[in-house]
């Protein structure tokens, strides 16, 4: 029950707004009040403090609107999809995705020579 409790609350937390192909507006502010909120209700020690989520967030934002216009559009999508099935939409989670992804197709040990 508590988890289906703390899917519905990131989910109604993280509304979302996709506007074609631009990166996606999230509530922030909202979605680490309901992260902070789900772990009081699963009684476990907060993960973050609600303005040092927010901080976070805006930070990946910063980044991903430099990555963002540059990566592929099915990886934009993917990750997108990706983050909205497991209910865990966020800029954190979005810009961890391109990252992976660059990583995935430039694995590090190719960068470096």
């Amino acid at each position: 029950m508590k988890a289906m409790l703390l899917s519905l609350a990131i989910l109604g937390a993280q509304l979302t707004v996709a506007v074609a192909d631009n990166l996606p507006r999230i509530r922030v502010e909202a979605l680490c009040k309901a992260r902070s909120a789900a772990d009081k209700m699963m009684d476990i020690p907060e993960s973050e403090s609600i303005a040092d989520c927010i901080q976070d967030e805006k930070t990946a934002k910063e980044k991903l609107n430099a990555l963002w216009a540059t990566t592929a559009g099915s990886v934009r999508a993917r990750c997108k999809s990706d983050a909205i099935a497991l209910g865990t939409l966020s800029y954190l989670d979005l810009l961890t995705c391109l990252q992976m992804a660059d990583d995935v197709k430039w694995p590090s040990w190719r960068r470096q020579r």
